[in-house]
């Protein structure tokens, strides 16, 4: 999944009021006096969200093959599973 910058603004801010035109930071612009967010702090909570994204996913898959294997899931895996 690709996170865009407005994603990783709202999970920086969730009352962030900004506009942003083809995900270009040059072209963001903040509203209704919201503080404004850096391009470095945007950018390193998109990886971050790109990882967790990623680790999900690792963790259905590994849990679906422990279940296909008759394994026991760690609390993670079994999370990942039920949706929490």
């Amino acid at each position: 999944m690709i996170i865009d910058k407005a994603t990783a603004i709202k999970a920086i801010n969730q009352t962030a009021t900004f506009l942003i035109e083809d995900d270009d930071y040059s072209k963001l612009q903040w509203l209704d006096g919201t503080t404004p967010i850096s391009e470095n702090e945007i950018d390193a909570k998109i990886i971050e969200l790109q990882n967790a994204e990623t680790e999900k996913e690792n963790s259905k898959v590994s849990a679906k093959t422990k279940l296909m294997n008759g394994e026991a899931l760690t609390e993670d895996e079994a999370n990942v599973m039920v949706g929490l």
